[in-house]
């Protein structure tokens, strides 16, 4: 299992949102085919097919819990934990 397998493993068990790094985050959404976008300090991600556009914003090291959860929400809305799995 791979470090973004792990990472996407980690935030849908939704154990420790706190605990994701922000980094981590966005190389996880470019993986999974988002456009990211830089707004100040908002890293704004967009994909074609997808409704929602996810914003990030740093806490320290790692992403904000509620933003996570949002990722979780839009990663299981739209099944997107499987085309990690395919990049192999």
């Amino acid at each position: 299992m791979g470090k973004y397998d792990k990472l996407l493993f980690k935030i849908l068990r939704g154990g420790s949102d706190k605990n994701i790094g922000f980094d981590d985050l966005r190389q996880l959404l470019k993986r999974l085919g988002f456009e990211e976008r830089i707004r100040g300090s908002h890293h704004i991600f967009r994909k074609s097919g997808i409704i929602e556009k996810v914003n990030l914003q740093r806490d320290g090291n790692n992403a904000k819990a509620y933003q996570v959860r949002q990722v979780r929400k839009v990663i299981i809305e739209y099944n997107l934990g499987d085309e990690l799995n395919e990049q192999v």
